[in-house]
């Protein structure tokens, strides 16, 4: 059996093509949500994205229509980056998107997720990972304005076909969120682990965004029910201390002590970063910035681009001591790697230690 693991990871490195991947999908034995249809049930026909090139599939788990859809795996960047980022954007711009896409997908099929999915997917096409949509989808969303568009998109794909950001070589966790409040996030202080490369950075370009300063009232009842608290006549709460990219980091409401993520997440607010004040019986909260923070800032990405910067750049101001790297190249090494000899029994580690969580 881990004899012909190895051979199946191998001829995965073997087909790996420039600019686009081959990428062998595995899954993990783990029962999925259940059982859904899939788009077709015969193996789809190949797409060409520049060269003539036989491409691989993702299996995209459509959430809405509880299918799964297999995807060409450039046909699904293209499809990423067209739905997560602005198709307007500076070129430089799409071009970091494209890598973060590809380095993203490339890390979720090499180690796995703990998303529950249904039998036979490999992602969702949700905020869960990466928003996908397809050439339909697009059209709908683009109506005329579909084929420059994707023009642009698939070019960004294409001339960044087949690199991957990698740290001590291996693929990185590729967070991005639209804007910053300023400054980007350490990982530690929204998410639970510290990540070298994703450190806070200055992102000033985000200040003209449209999405900068945002502004939410609710009413004191609204406030207390969401959050579970009592704040009586009293103000809605004191900040105690926030993050070293400015967020909220610790917040006292009604005597009780909560994160600045989890007020974010409960009162769906833009941005960990906000202040607030009590107004009568409604409260007011002004936020800075949209989405967690941690990673690549979109919009200062595209100023960043703007200003003259190239997507290499991009990715290595907004991801610390990273390398941009061939696809082929790292899961060359990742399998070398998993399958050297042991002392003790003289074989590799195998496909559960490969694709563990």
């Amino acid at each position: 059996m881990k004899q012909l693991v190895f051979f199946t990871l191998l001829l995965m490195v073997v087909l790996l093509v420039i600019p686009s991947i081959l990428v062998v999908a595995f899954q993990k034995d783990e029962p999925g949500l259940s059982t859904y249809e899939r788009v077709n049930d015969e193996e789809p026909e190949p797409v060409i994205m520049g060269e003539a090139e036989e491409v691989e599939y993702i299996s995209v788990f459509r959430a809405e229509q509880e299918i799964i859809e297999d995807v060409p795996f450039e046909e699904y960047i293209a499809g990423v980056v067209a739905s997560e980022m602005p198709a307007t954007y500076e070129m430089e711009a799409l071009k970091a998107q494209a890598l973060t896409a590809r380095t993203y997908i490339i890390k979720l099929l090499t180690t796995g997720t703990d998303i529950n999915l249904p039998d036979g997917a490999n992602v969702t096409d949700t905020v869960m990972h990466q928003v996908y949509k397809n050439k339909e989808e697009l059209i709908e969303r683009w109506g005329s304005d579909y084929e420059w568009k994707m023009a642009r998109v698939k070019q960004a794909v294409y001339e960044t076909g087949g690199k991957i950001i990698t740290y001590n070589g291996e693929p990185i966790t590729a967070a991005y969120f639209s804007t910053s409040n300023g400054y980007t996030e350490n990982s530690e202080e929204y998410w639970k682990n510290e990540i070298p490369y994703l450190r806070s950075v200055e992102s000033p370009w985000d200040k003209s965004s449209p999405r900068y300063a945002g502004e939410k009232i609710l009413s004191v009842q609204e406030f207390e029910k969401e959050l579970n608290v009592n704040i009586n006549n009293g103000p809605p709460g004191e900040i105690m201390s926030r993050t070293t990219g400015g967020r909220v980091a610790e917040v006292n409401i009604g005597g009780i002590e909560f994160t600045g993520r989890e007020v974010r997440d409960l009162l769906d607010l833009d941005s960990s970063d906000f202040d607030w004040e009590r107004q009568g019986n409604m409260i007011r909260i002004e936020t800075r910035g949209w989405g967690h923070g941690v990673g690549m800032s979109q919009f200062g990405a595209d100023q960043m681009a703007k200003d003259g910067y190239d997507y290499k750049e991009i990715i290595s101001h907004y991801y610390q001591d990273v390398e941009i790297d061939e696809a082929e190249d790292v899961l060359g090494l990742i399998i070398a790697h998993k399958n050297r000899p042991t002392e003790e029994n003289g074989e590799g580690d195998g496909e559960e230690q490969a694709f563990a969580n």
